[in-house]
Parts: C-alpha cells; sequence; structure tokens
C-alpha cells in the first residue's frame, strides 16, 4: 500500500493530465520540493510516469477511453464550465479535475477552447485552496451525500450548530434559486427518515455526512407532503400531551414534525439513557405516529397515556388472534 503522500501525488497527478511541476507539486501537497523526488520514484513503482519539459506525467494507455466533441459542443461546453464555476458556492476539486480530462481531450482540434478550460479548472484550483478548512468539509459532505444517492443508502447528518442530527433519504443534489444573490448554494432534496416529510438542505450548512445501512428507494410519483404553512405556526390546541419518551433513536423524533408540539427537550435518565420531552396535540395521529417509531421510542410519563397507548396495542392484538390458526 502506497503512503499517504503518494496516493496523493498519484490523485493529483490523474487529476492533471497536463502535467505539473515539482515547484507547483510541492505546493499543492504542502512538502519541500526535495522531498518530491522521492514521492515520484515510490509511485513510479506501481505506475508509468515520465517527465516532458520539466513537467511530470502519467504516460496515458492505448485503451485508455477518450471523448471527441464537436467545435460546437466545445464552445457550449466551456460556457456551461464558466457558468458552473462562477455560480457554485464553494468549488469542488473534481470539478476542475474533470474539466482538465475533457480539455486533453479537445488539444488536438480544439486548442484554443481547451486552454480556456484548463484556465477555468485552474480558477477553481485557486479558489479551491483559498478556502481549504470550510471547503474541505463542505467537499467531504457533498462527496458523502453523492456515495449515498448513487448507492440508495440513507445518511445521517449534522447540522453546523452540532445540536441538530437528522437522517435523510436523499433524492437530488443541485443547484436553489435564490433572489438577489451572486452565487446559488447547492441544496440535497430528501425524505426525513420516520416520516413523508421533504425537506431541502443547504449543504453548506452540513457539517457531517455518514453512510448508514439502511436503504431506500425513490418514488415514481414524488409528491412533497408537508403542512400548510398556516398550520404549522400560531396553533395552540386546547388538550395537549405532556410526554416523555425515552429515545433509541434520535431521528425517530421527525415522524413527529407533522404534528402540532412545542419544541423538544433533551435529557437523561437514571441509566444514562436519552430522554426528549415535548407537548403534543392529544389526537389518534399522536398515537399513529409513536407507534411508527416502533422501538425506537417508548413512553415514560405520563403513565395514563401510556397505559392508553398499550390498551390500544392490545386492542390491535386482540383484533389478529385466531389468525393462522
Amino acid at each position: 500500500m502506497k503512503g499517504e503522500r503518494v496516493a496523493q501525488l498519484e490523485l493529483l497527478l490523474r487529476s492533471h493530465p497536463e502535467g505539473l511541476r515539482r515547484a507547483e507539486i510541492a505546493r499543492r501537497l504542502g512538502v519541500h520540493r526535495s522531498t518530491i523526488s522521492r514521492y515520484v520514484e515510490d509511485l513510479s513503482r506501481h505506475i508509468d510516469i515520465y517527465e516532458e519539459n520539466n513537467l511530470i506525467k502519467i504516460r496515458q494507455k492505448d485503451e485508455d477511453e477518450s471523448i471527441a466533441l464537436s467545435v460546437y459542443e466545445s464552445i457550449a461546453f466551456n460556457m456551461s464550465a464558466e457558468i458552473l464555476a462562477s455560480n457554485a458556492d464553494i468549488q469542488n476539486p473534481h470539478l476542475a479535475s474533470g474539466l482538465r480530462k475533457i480539455a486533453m481531450n479537445m488539444r488536438s482540434y480544439a486548442p484554443k477552447v481547451s486552454d480556456n478550460i484548463l484556465l477555468v479548472a485552474e480558477r477553481i484550483d485557486q479558489e479551491v485552496q483559498r478556502g481549504q478548512g470550510r471547503g474541505r468539509v463542505y467537499n467531504k459532505v457533498l462527496e458523502v451525500l453523492i456515495d449515498a444517492w448513487v448507492s440508495g443508502r440513507i445518511v445521517r447528518l449534522t447540522k453546523d450548530s452540532g445540536q441538530e442530527e437528522i437522517e435523510l433519504a436523499p433524492y437530488f443534489i443541485g443547484f436553489r434559486e435564490e433572489e438577489n444573490q451572486d452565487r446559488r448554494p447547492i441544496t440535497v432534496t430528501g425524505r426525513l427518515r420516520h416520516t413523508r416529510d421533504i425537506v431541502t438542505l443547504d449543504i453548506a450548512t452540513i457539517s457531517e455526512a455518514v453512510l448508514l445501512d439502511e436503504t431506500y428507494t425513490i418514488p415514481d410519483n414524488l409528491k412533497v407532503f408537508r403542512m400548510p404553512a398556516s398550520q404549522e405556526t400560531g396553533y395552540d390546541a386546547v388538550d395537549m400531551i405532556p410526554l416523555t419518551l425515552a429515545l433509541r433513536e434520535k431521528s425517530a423524533l421527525n415522524s413527529f414534525s407533522g404534528l402540532v408540539h412545542t419544541e423538544f427537550s433533551f435529557g437523561q435518565d437514571e441509566g444514562g439513557g436519552l430522554t426528549c420531552s415535548f407537548r403534543a396535540e392529544n389526537s389518534i395521529e399522536l398515537m399513529m405516529r409513536i407507534f411508527q417509531c416502533g422501538s425506537s421510542v417508548t413512553i415514560l410519563e405520563p403513565e395514563s397515556y401510556r397505559k392508553k397507548y398499550l390498551s390500544y396495542m392490545h386492542d390491535i392484538l386482540a383484533s389478529y388472534e385466531g389468525d393462522g390458526k
């Protein structure tokens, strides 16, 4: 297994098929130029590297696929790349890498367009370098979201504050229309786990993303299931239940998003387990949402509502007695 720096060198050279000078490699890797020769020597044991006009390159194999665009397609692609680079809230190094590969394929038949695209890629790289701290987190989150979308797996997201954690089934990743903004944020739209609610999140507000083992499918007839804005605020039910729940999965609280309830207040039980207290509308819908949570939540208080819920469950079980005999 190659060392971390050697692996970074390979990724860097593959992202720059036109080649890089040793000084530039050292700058991008954050090491002294004197160490680059050793990294190049180590990497040459695994892949075919050569140096031409003081530029270090990876030798392309004959079977490597190439694409050929018409001049009109090339110019249209160049304009699209400019727009994408100008509108993205935070630049992505994968975009620069992809642009360079396409630009090198255009070199023989559209050299001017190729040069323009390489300049766009270089501009993106410079912005990535300037915003390394924030950009590194952002692009890592974006990569996990893309992996989740491609593989059809649910992802756990933590917001910037660290106080809010949700689990999401990603349906779409793309730009969101924003008025009076020079740049448009890239967002992820998907369904909150344990609910039918569809939400759109600005990826820049997410500090961490973790892939989960649970899978999902995107419905053919995608619809938004959201409570009307007029019902989300300003409503005060006369009959509200003061609930305290034991939580095994915090994301189960998403089940209550369509109900009228107060803010969640978190605590711990005597054994150190997570609890949540809030007041919720007293309705059959509340019963169904708790049932939807399965074993992820347990009613602790009030005792009267716990007994009512158990009675409700017993009635359901009783209706199935005798089945299968």
